[in-house]
Formats: C-alpha cells, sequence, structure tokens
C-alpha cells in the first residue's frame, strides 16, 4: 500500500526519528507537516524545521514546516489548523517528541522533570487530542506514538524513574485511546526499538561513540512506521510493536542494511528485555 495523497503531523520532525518517518511517507507522495522547535540552525544538532522541508520535497512529499512547542496548546492548535487549511485535513498523528534525563530521583531537578512530562505525556494527550476530530474524517486514520511496550517491572524505573513514568504516559495513552476510539476506527498504538538508535539522544550520551556503532539508523523505525500506516486502523489498534518485529511480519529477513556496523553486536535499547525473542539472525546485548 501507499501513502500517496495522505498527511501526516509528525511532532520533532526536523531531524532523527521523526525526519526518517517524514521522509519515507514522502517517497510515497505523501504531504508531511513539520511541527518542530527548531527554526534555527541549533549549535550541536543538525536541522531545521525548513532544511527537513526541503529534504521532504526533494523526496518527492509536499511539507509544511511550522514551529511547534507540544507543551503549548495555542501552538499545536495553530499548526493543526495550518494543516488543515493546506492540505485538507489530517490522516495519520506521530507523536515523536520527546525529552530525555537518564537521571535518578536526587539528580532530576523539578525543571527536568516537568519539561519531560510536559513534552512526552501531556504532548501525546494534547497532540492526539486536537488531531482526532480530523482524523474522525479520514480514511484508514492513524496515531503513532514513539513509546516503549507497557512492563512495569521494577528495573525500568530504578535508575531513572521520572523519564520512564513520562515514556510510560505516552504509551498508557495509546493504550486508552485505542479503547476509546475503537468503535470509530481510529488506530493508536506504540512503535519502540529493539535496539539503540543512531540520533542525537545517543551520539551525546556517556560511551555515546561506541553506543553510536552499535546503534541502528532511523529508518529502521521509519520502515516500520510506514507498514503500521499501511495496515487496517479497525484491526491494527492498541498495540505495542518492536521494530523488527513489525518489518519481519512484513516478511523482510535481512536487518544488516540498518545497522552502522555489521560487526558489531547490537545494544538492546532501554525497556526491552535483552532476552526476548528477536527474528532469526539478530544479535542483541547490554548497551
Amino acid at each position: 500500500m501507499s501513502l500517496k495523497g495522505k498527511t501526516l503531523f509528525i511532532t520533532g520532525a526536523s531531524r532523527g526519528i521523526g525526519l526518517a518517518i517524514g521522509l519515507r511517507a514522502a517517497r510515497d507522495g505523501a504531504n508531511i507537516v513539520i511541527a518542530a522547535k527548531t527554526s534555527q540552525p541549533h549549535p550541536k544538532l543538525a536541522g531545521t524545521i525548513h532544511s527537513a522541508a526541503e529534504q521532504i520535497e526533494a523526496a518527492g512529499g509536499r511539507a509544511l514546516p511550522v514551529v511547534v512547542d507540544v507543551r503549548d496548546e495555542a501552538s499545536v492548535r495553530a499548526a493543526i489548523d495550518a494543516a488543515v487549511d493546506r492540505f485538507g485535513g489530517i490522516d495519520i498523528c506521530v507523536n515523536n517528541a520527546s525529552a530525555i534525563s537518564l537521571t535518578g530521583t536526587l539528580e532530576t531537578d523539578m525543571k527536568r522533570y516537568d519539561l519531560m512530562h510536559q513534552v512526552n505525556a501531556r504532548g501525546t494527550f494534547l497532540v492526539s487530542r486536537l488531531c482526532i476530530p480530523h482524523l474522525r474524517a479520514a480514511v484508514n486514520p492513524h496515531v503513532l506514538a514513539l513509546c516503549p511496550p507497557l512492563d512495569l517491572r521494577p528495573e525500568w524505573f530504578a535508575a531513572h524513574p521520572a523519564y520512564t513514568a513520562s515514556k510510560y504516559g505516552m504509551s498508557l495513552y495509546m493504550m486508552a485511546m485505542a479503547a476509546e476510539f475503537r468503535d470509530e476506527g481510529i488506530a493508536f498504538n506504540g512503535l519502540w526499538p529493539r535496539t539503540t538508535i543512531a540520533t542525537a539522544a545517543v551520539k551525546f550520551a556517556p560511551g555515546g561513540a561506541e553506543l553510536m556503532d552499535r546503534s541502528r539508523t532511523p529508518e529502521i523505525l521509519a520502515d516500520a512506521a510506514h507498514a503500521i500506516f499501511c495496515r487496517p486502523a479497525q484491526s491494527a489498534t492498541g498495540q505495542f510493536y518492536l521494530d523488527d518485529e513489525v518489518l519481519y511480519a512484513e516478511g523482510i529477513t535481512d536487518f544488516s542494511g540498518y545497522s552502522r556496523n555489521t560487526a558489531a553486536e547490537l545494544a538492546v535499547d532501554l525497556f526491552v528485555d535483552p532476552a526476548a525473542p528477536a527474528p532469526p539472525g539478530v544479535r542483541v546485548g547490554m548497551p
């Protein structure tokens, strides 16, 4: 199936995973709303909403770059209104924007705590809520959040409880809204990587250079998201997908093209059990 003519509203789409999802849809001829904060070049992070728009259009899509702070209701509402005015509606909502601080309780100041919860959990609720009226008019509407499977074992919380709670908040909203809007045929799902992904969050983490070498590229999540969007929303809802499981179900058996270094053992991501069954030939180890 193709996403040609579909309109995707993607938060945090100026770089990384959000941009990769937009580029994959753009190759089908989709319309991409790049909803992100970066309008001017960042000293450390590559990409702005404008450079992302250029890449989207070069890939074959139509782009609408809009400055959005997902913590600000007026900002999100204005961006959604602009998207509907430009493209006529919204078919797919991607909650990709996220804030991270892998710190313990005493090391997490309240400013950082508030940022993570406002961007991750509250932002996902707000963006989804404002997109839903437009998704009701779409054919095969999907909402996707980049959030982990719901697994409440204490080890996922102990090292960074505030971050974990904020990400699981995203997961809880996907589960809740999938049930709430099931009869309306709007799909709500979570997608998470089995391995670390080569993004700025990994690059600037302690040991980032080695971890980047053991990571996959954002394109694996983009291809998995594309596959999910092509599934029937009425039945493919309320799921928490791992990226390579989605692609394996689509018939992909060789994942080497997504690895930064095919000779390196892949590093398992947060919230993923390294002992969990993986597609044949996939080897992961602890970071």
